[in-house]
């Protein structure tokens, strides 16, 4: 199991910035992807950025040139730096973590945490 804790979250004016940050704990394989997704009111949950344990990554084109995704393995903790931030961002945003091994892959999710962009 992997229990996820997230913080960061919050009210910012259009064109600011807010770090979000995800701290793992419990069984971490050696592969794995942290990452984050978030869900807006009346919208499916999409994928915003992830980071695998290799340090590949990937962005959203949405997010693209704005969020920067970054990770520190030894505290197993995902960070999420959003700058020029858009009322479109405007969601809740939730931390995953992706255990894979050679039979399968355990996916985990935290609570999310409100971001909130005024325009």
């Amino acid at each position: 199991q992997v229990q996820l804790v997230e913080s960061g979250g919050g009210l910012v004016q259009a064109g600011g910035s807010l770090r979000l940050s995800c701290a793992a704990s419990g069984t971490i394989f050696s592969i794995n992807t942290m990452g984050w997704y978030r869900q807006a009111p009346g919208k499916q949950r999409e994928l915003v950025a992830t980071m695998a344990s290799g340090g590949s990554t990937y962005y959203a084109d949405s997010v693209k040139g704005r969020f920067t995704i970054s990770r520190d393995n030894a505290k197993n903790t995902v960070y999420l730096q959003m700058n020029s931030l858009k009322p479109e961002d405007t969601a809740i945003y939730y931390c995953n973590h992706k255990n894979s091994n050679s039979r399968t892959t355990y996916v985990y999710w935290g609570q999310g945490t409100q971001v909130t962009v005024s325009s």
